[in-house]
């Protein structure tokens, strides 16, 4: 049911997502769901956990920087394929997939030497930076390096002449010649936040 329930969120969006269209997907009466989850609060944290489910969790074992890099382009590619899950992660009541996949960050960046406080700092940073790159993704809807410069170029049509903002104007010339990857653009800034967080490892908080 929980699967069921996850691809009509993926095709629908939540807008469009029901109880009713959820029991018509799998060909019972809706009454028939509430014998699996009390409400649709119950099958959302379900839902929720799934996409938890699909992030790789950072081991101990591994060098805590590739774990969290690891970690982060997983999440990134979990929020692409399940978009209706963004701003849903961190609020709904844990599943265990969830837990496994907190603690798990957290071990990971405990055992590589950050203090308890810069643990949670690290922690915060990196998903305050992948729930926002996931949600500017969704947002800005690029699919291919070539759109964000067709997005450019019909942004300047519309604003008409750009002599009184000059770096505006530079990006609309510009970035049709140089496009702009997702996935570049993401790596980029994630190892920017890496290499801070592992100057500051050993760093005792102030």
């Amino acid at each position: 049911m929980l699967q069921t329930a996850v691809a009509l969120a993926d095709e629908d969006g939540l807008d469009g997502f029901s109880m009713r269209r959820l029991a018509q997907q799998l060909a019972v009466v809706p009454m028939a769901l509430y014998k699996h989850v009390a409400n649709k609060d119950e099958l959302l944290d379900g839902m929720v956990d799934i996409v938890f489910g699909e992030i790789e969790s950072p081991s101990i074992d591994d060098d805590w920087r590739s774990a969290m890099r690891r970690r982060a382009i997983s999440a990134r590619d979990a929020l692409k394929r399940h978009s209706w899950a963004i701003g849903l992660m961190e609020t709904r009541n844990p599943g265990p997939a969830n837990l496994r996949n907190h603690n798990a960050v957290m071990g990971c960046l405990r055992e590589a030497g950050f203090s308890f406080e810069t643990a949670i700092h690290a922690y915060s940073v990196q998903d305050a930076y992948i729930y926002g790159f996931a949600l500017q993704e969704k947002t800005l809807g690029f699919h291919t390096p070539a759109d964000a410069g067709a997005a450019a170029q019909r942004r300047a049509q519309a604003i008409g002449a750009l002599n009184d903002y000059p770096y505006l104007a530079e990006i609309a010339t510009k970035l049709p010649e140089t496009g702009y990857d997702n996935s570049l653009e993401f790596a980029w800034g994630l190892d920017l936040i890496l290499d801070g967080l592992d100057r500051r490892r050993h760093t005792p908080p102030p």
